[in-house]
């Protein structure tokens, strides 16, 4: 390894600032195989990280934060290398995730409306509010069979 080459090497705590991702999630993901072994320095042990695997980090960051999971987060990077030939299978693996990241949406959104109806009928009630406090409750019983 040449001198450039070191210089442009990053550190773990470098790379976690550059990520968002912890130093324990980092080694937790070399040792789960999400991407290969990370070089080490051969005076001091540590972990020296060239520019293109920390760009990968830096997109299993961006899917990490989607919510995807580490088996999608492997089968993207397993793609990647393919190109244009595996664009239709990237296409699935998005649409996938985008069509799960909907459900969790909605099931958000039916959270959301049942605390509210439930924050609205305290409200009522505070206020001594009858009808309006008939309407929460109505409100909170429809979502509350919707939750899931």
């Amino acid at each position: 390894m040449t001198e450039t080459d070191v210089r442009m090497m990053l550190t773990i705590q470098e790379v976690s600032r550059r990520t968002g991702f912890t130093e324990p999630t980092l080694r937790y993901y070399e040792r789960v195989g999400l991407f290969g072994p990370v070089p080490r320095d051969e005076s001091s042990g540590h972990r020296c990280y060239d520019p293109r695997l920390v760009e990968t980090i830096e997109s299993l960051a961006c899917l990490r934060t989607s919510g995807m999971s580490i088996e999608d987060m492997r089968r993207y990077l397993r793609l990647l290398p393919r190109g244009r030939e595996a664009a239709a299978e990237q296409r699935a693996l998005f649409a996938g995730h985008a069509a799960r990241v909907a459900d969790e949406i909605a099931r958000l959104e039916v959270r959301l409306r049942y605390l509210r109806a439930k924050a609205d009928l305290w409200a009522a009630r505070d206020r001594g509010d009858l009808a309006a406090e008939l309407r929460a409750v109505d409100v909170a019983t429809d979502a509350a069979g919707k939750l899931r």
